[in-house]
């Protein structure tokens, strides 16, 4: 592992996701499952959300649509809060979310729509 990437991709992480949530998913690792999230923060937030070519609010909007293509809910509820902190606001989340409703099929959107009105009530997006 690349100590000097893992600790940039750390920072990342916390930044968009919260220092509360990344330090329990770390401090809960195991044998079995620190492997992954030494991969996830090193490759993913290190050496992908730490490039220079896009800009946060950018990487957010591609992950939104992709995870919700991905029909991965427990994610799309992290990257929803991420969206938020990255500068995006209920409204273009909204279009995002129609926008995936038809690519990615009604059964997407509807659920993205669900979870992100989720986030806005834990967060108190109004």
């Amino acid at each position: 592992m690349d100590r000097e990437l893992y600790e940039q991709g750390l920072k990342i992480r916390r930044e968009v996701l919260g220092a509360e949530y990344v330090d329990k998913s770390i401090a809960s690792a195991d044998d079995f499952n620190r492997p992954m999230q030494e991969l996830t923060t090193t490759y993913c937030w290190g050496a992908i959300w730490g490039r220079p070519g896009l800009d946060r609010r950018t990487r957010s909007i591609i992950n939104l649509s992709m995870i919700s293509a991905l029909n991965r809910p427990h994610e799309l509820k992290l990257h929803i809060a991420g969206a938020l902190t990255n500068g995006l606001s209920k409204e273009e989340i909204s279009e995002i979310l129609l926008q995936i409703a038809v690519y990615c099929g009604i059964p997407a959107g509807i659920d993205a729509f669900r979870i992100a009105r989720q986030v806005f009530e834990e967060k108190g997006v109004g």
